[in-house]
């Protein structure tokens, strides 16, 4: 999901969870086009997706519309909930696997119309390993990837579904890290909104904005 609607999965809102901080600069200029950080500077970088690399056409109406009508099947009233309180309310009622299924699908169609994003270009230029962590389904991200060739140059993807947890737990970017066999103290990540962000200082990773 994406952070431009209120309906998104890089998902806005929600509480997020009591992680151990640690301490990680935050450089907060605003990148434009391209990753400032000099390739010699990292063991690993680590991307976002939507947003960030690419830009996903989801339809996020449909899905909330799609997400209420599966809330009213199993007779839950979900008319005015957001697709993030849908998301976050889902698994209390036993439609988890529900859920997931219709955003990984509507966020597949998505991927299949993405966008290159100018900090596309820098990715098969860093001479370290490279990563994507994403609050988008695994899927849909590697489907993103690889429409635009980036998925080749890609050793890792960590999407919603790869792990137990969400950004901003720490969890996903230090799955990521681990999978690239880098340290999260020598790692980069790349993301567009103050979730990323949140994600990479709880995670101790040096983390840089893009517009």
């Amino acid at each position: 999901m994406d952070a431009h609607t209120s309906a998104c999965c890089k998902i806005p809102g929600g509480t997020a969870s009591s992680t151990r901080s640690t301490e990680a600069p935050i450089i907060r200029d605003a990148l434009s086009p391209a990753v400032t950080s000099q390739p010699d500077e990292y063991g690993a970088v680590v991307y976002d997706l939507d947003g960030t690399l690419v830009r996903l056409a989801v339809d996020w109406d449909a899905a909330a519309s799609d997400a209420v009508a599966t809330f009213a099947d199993a007779g839950v009233d979900a008319a005015d909930a957001d697709l993030w309180s849908l998301f976050e309310t889902a698994p209390e009622h036993g439609l988890a696997a529900e859920l997931e299924a219709i955003l990984a699908d509507h966020e597949r169609r998505g991927a299949e119309d993405a966008t290159r994003l100018p900090h596309a270009d820098r990715v098969p230029e860093w001479p370290v390993p490279v990563g994507v962590c994403s609050l988008n389904a695994e899927s849909a991200c590697r489907l993103a990837l690889d429409r635009h060739d980036l998925l080749a140059h890609v050793d890792a993807v960590v999407g919603r579904d790869s792990v137990a947890t969400h950004k901003p737990d720490p969890e996903p970017l230090l799955t990521t890290i681990d999978r690239l066999g880098a340290e999260p103290s020598s790692s980069l990540f790349v993301g567009d909104s103050e979730r990323d962000a949140v994600t990479a200082e709880r995670a101790g990773v040096t983390f840089e904005w893009v517009d």
